[in-house]
This record gives structure tokens, sequence and C-alpha cells, in this order.
């Protein structure tokens, strides 16, 4: 469930990302606005790219924490937590097997 809420998140998040067709739309506008050289345009739809991309991951760390958040404020476990108990509670019923026996 954890990473179903997750990936929709995501998705979302990357929506919002600006694509390469756009980013390369507004850089050759901008050339032609502001008489930039393809050497001035690349140097800028580089460091776009570089922004969206650090952005990205910036938005993908918020919203990975606030499921977590939203997880335990719900009282949901974790599959790692889980796994824990669920060997814990194997452990247990294997010594009341051999304590009846």
């Amino acid at each position: 469930m954890f990473e179903i809420i997750e990936k929709t998140l995501l998705t979302g998040l990357g929506a919002l990302s600006m694509s390469q067709k756009k980013a390369e739309e507004l850089v050759c506008e901008l050339k032609e606005r502001l008489n930039l050289s393809e050497e001035e345009g690349k140097k800028l739809l580089d460091k776009l790219q570089q922004t969206a991309k650090d952005n990205q991951s910036k938005l993908e760390s918020v919203a990975q924490d606030e499921v977590k958040k939203a997880f335990e404020r719900l009282g949901i476990v974790t599959e790692e937590e889980f796994n824990t108990l669920k060997k814990k509670v194997d452990a247990l019923e294997k010594k009341l097997k051999t304590l009846e026996h």
C-alpha cells in the first residue's frame, strides 16, 4: 500500500516537472528574444534541466517523508516492521509448540 501511495505522489510530481521538449522550446524562444548564441542557449537549457532535476529530487524526498508521516499517524506498519513482527510471532509459536510436547 505504501508503494502505491508513493508511486501516485511521485507520478503527480513528475507531471509538474518541465519536460525536455518544453524546456527546449523555452530556450529557443529565449534565444530569439535575447539574441543568445547557440552555446549560450545550450548552457541555459542545461541549467534549466539541472534545476528541474534537483527540484524533482527534493519534491520526491518531501513526498516520501509526508507519506511516511501519514502512515505513522494512521498506525500503518511498514513491510519491514511487519516482517520483523512475523518472525517474532513465528519464533514464539515454535517455542510454544516445544513447551506443549
